[in-house]
């Protein structure tokens, strides 16, 4: 059924509701009097099914509503065939498939070409799949399908662009701790299938640094072959004639070795509570999961009404009960997963503030155990259905779709007439049914249980429900982190030696002299700090006031508006451009607090106070300089110098600080000497962390002891999202 057919009959039936109704003027009648006819036969439309003489099987779905052409080819293998040591290769190749170019143009030049065209060819992986696609106008198939079918079969994955792809894969790992949703659904997918399970694998640093520009030639060599292909297009064409072209093009092409099968075990968690501590957040996400099943199963259609009623929307019994009734959660929901090609994950999710994440769960459990106690009625059921059921065409209203759902079932070896039979077999179930799969497949005593959350704000401890065990998220550390880490090791002093000291001495004098710094309880700097990144480097203008020893705001202009960062002893947080107050956890507002000690303003303030210390420890080369090193002790934040013994500037520190992902190295080169504020300070620092250029500060005023509002550290209330 095309868009403007449904469009048609909406507008119809909206019409025909405003007319009034033969004998209704005068009297009022119930909506559920209100006849309702039943839904037309599902008959959608069918493409046409070619298989080549070399396995590639071609759907063809012709549609002249507008002068568009699309395709997509589904190639067989995905990161499930990946080894466990080079997990993130099929991500790799997605991308660099496509901006590595082809033999004979770069993806660069490719870009240019399908830009004036308004069109697009795209590459991606997946976890059973790889697949390329194309979108243009009609009168520009011909060159469009040409660089296709280049791509398709000649793709070259130029290592600039391997790098690259690399480099984001990184910087991804590094955020990835970031959201508590993100994490409770990676972290449910392990509990689920397995940690070494090829559907709960996660990219490492470790395993994208193994990938190298062979892996991606010999993945496409291992499986794109036409047997492993289907291609399915849909658009304005006659069939016929797309026939003809399409095996003009891929006929002659050598069949592949058929992929060989693996067989892949699940090791779902026991039952019982796991719990990840995450103390930036003031809501928790809770999950309670076990391995679902597939859809030929048998008992798919009862499965999918018994989601819709127990746990599937607005009007299902959790979104009734516990966020309705009683006000606990942002949002709840869930079922039995089912998937086509492996096990879905059966999982209640549920979002609540962290004061009542214990009170939360309880009122799961309960609405679980009520299943037999209350099974599902004949009127839940019947709003289910009619909801499935209605939603339904809005999953077909466009050949595209229909081809979409027939491309995906002959994939997965699913009848062809799997989607006609879906209303009739729906419509079919009954409340028998629908109690039978829940008694069979729904057993709390059976669920492993999901808590992300700020524990130290629970109601109640998570152990008051059973015995706990805690996750633990940490990001390894990139290849030969931990090597350079040694290597650089910032041994902290309780004793200075005669040489630190007047190293130390001299580093005063080189930044204007003890008289001067010793008169330093504060100053405010405004600065531009240019992050690099792999996207590019992003340039941001920041004011930072500090207290010595231990109160400092720095307010970030953003592109969404200024965020500010506090961290003093009684806390660290960040206040959102939109408002919203997030709170640091203990490690980082320790780094915060650190990082004022380690600065040399401070240092060289207090450098004679009996919590300082200073111990010359060897030398080394930086630039053309032999620098002596003084391991430094500023009232307990380790810090290494790089001392020029003529000159007493600091040329250079390291030190142990936190990036996204957890602990790393950091390094500083300084730069630019002058004049400041009656100092003598380096105006620009080059940072590293693990060795990585990680960001470049500018600064720009210095003003010394400044008139500082207190009100700067106050803690605004933190937003809390309402039932």
């Amino acid at each position: 059924m095309k868009v403007t057919q449904i469009l048609r009959l909406l507008a119809f039936a909206v019409a025909t509701l405003l007319l009034p109704l033969p004998g209704a003027i005068g009297q009022a009648t119930s909506w559920d009097q209100v006849p309702v006819p039943p839904l037309p036969a599902f008959h959608p439309p069918q493409p046409k099914r070619i298989q080549l003489s070399n396995g590639m099987i071609i759907f063809l779905q012709e549609d002249h509503e507008l002068p568009l052409i699309s395709g997509s080819a589904r190639i067989r293998g995905g990161s499930r065939n990946e080894p466990a040591k080079k997990v993130g290769l099929v991500d790799l190749f997605g991308e660099v498939w496509r901006t590595g170019g082809t033999k004979t143009q770069t993806g660069d030049q490719l870009d240019d070409f399908l830009e004036i065209r308004a069109a697009k060819v795209e590459t991606g992986g997946g976890p059973d799949s790889t697949d390329i696609s194309l979108s243009c106008l009609k009168g520009d198939f011909d060159d469009v399908f040409k660089v296709f079918a280049d791509l398709l079969q000649n793709p070259e994955f130029r290592a600039d662009k391997l790098d690259i792809a690399q480099k984001q894969a990184d910087d991804a790992i590094s955020r990835r701790n970031d959201d508590i949703g993100g994490i409770a659904a990676r972290e449910s997918a392990k509990l689920a299938y397995g940690a070494d399970n090829p559907y709960a694998r996660e990219p490492e640093y470790s395993t994208i640094d193994a990938i190298t520009r062979q892996d991606l030639i010999d993945f496409h060599k291992a499986y794109v072959h036409p047997n492993h292909i289907i291609l399915g297009i849909s658009g304005d064409f006659e069939a016929v004639a797309m026939e003809a072209k399409l095996r003009q093009a891929f006929e002659s092409w050598p069949k592949g070795p058929p992929i060989a099968k693996d067989e892949i075990q699940y090791h779902t968690a026991k039952p019982g509570y796991y719990l990840i501590p995450k103390e930036d957040v003031n809501q928790s996400s809770i999950r309670m999961l076990a391995l679902g099943t597939t859809r030929n199963n048998p008992d798919y259609y009862a499965i999918a009404v018994f989601n819709e009623a127990f746990g599937g929307g607005f009007s299902s019994r959790l979104f009734n009960d516990i966020r309705t009734k009683r006000g606990l959660a942002y949002n709840v929901g869930g079922g039995i997963g089912t998937n086509f090609g492996h096990p879905g994950i059966q999982q209640f999710v549920m979002g609540t503030k962290s004061q009542s994440t214990v009170e939360s769960i309880q009122a799961l459990d309960e609405d679980i155990d009520n299943l037999a106690k209350q099974p599902i009625t004949d009127d839940e059921i019947k709003h289910a259905k009619d909801a499935i059921l209605n939603a339904f065409i809005f999953r077909l209203d466009s050949p595209d779709k229909v081809l979409a759902e027939r491309v995906t079932y002959e994939f997965y070896g699913y009848p062809a007439d799997w989607l006609d039979k879906y209303p009739a077999e729906i419509q079919k179930i009954t409340a028998a049914d629908v109690n039978r799969v829940a008694a069979k497949y729904v057993h709390r005593d059976q669920l492993a249980v999901l808590v992300v959350g700020n524990i130290k704000e629970f109601d109640k401890p998570l152990s008051s429900l059973g015995s706990v065990k805690n996750i633990d998220i940490t990001i390894p550390p990139p290849p030969g982190a931990k090597e350079n880490a040694k290597e650089t090791q910032v041994d902290m002093p309780v004793v200075s030696n005669e040489e630190g000291k007047k190293l130390a001495a001299k580093v005063v004098a080189a930044l204007g002299g003890e008289a001067k710094l010793a008169a330093i309880n504060s100053f405010k700097e405004q600065l531009t700090i240019t992050q690099k990144t792999p996207q590019g480097e992003f340039p941001m203008q920041m004011e930072t006031v500090i207290v010595f020893p231990d109160h400092l705001h720095a307010e970030m202009q953003g592109p969404n508006g200024a965020m500010n960062v506090v961290a003093t002893p009684e806390g660290a947080f960040i206040v959102l451009p939109d408002g919203n107050v997030q709170s640091f956890p203990e490690t980082r507002k320790t780094e915060m607090l650190e990082q004022i000690k380690r600065d040399p303003l401070y240092i060289a303030s207090h450098w004679k106070d009996p919590n300082m210390f200073f111990r010359a420890a060897g030398s080394e080369k930086v630039g053309d300089t032999e620098a002596r090193i003084v391991d430094v002790n500023a009232a307990g934040a380790a810090i290494r110098w790089f001392v020029d013994p003529q000159s007493g500037r600091i040329l250079k520190e390291t030190y142990k600080t936190l990036d996204q992902s957890g602990p790393v190295q950091g390094e500083t080169d300084m730069d630019g000497w002058k004049p400041v504020a009656g100092l003598t300070l380096p105006t620009v620092r080059h940072n590293k962390q693990s060795g990585q250029d990680s960001s470049t500060a500018e600064f720009t005023t210095l003003e010394l002891n400044p008139t500082v509002d207190p009100k700067l550290f106050e803690k605004p209330p933190e937003k809390t999202k309402q039932p």
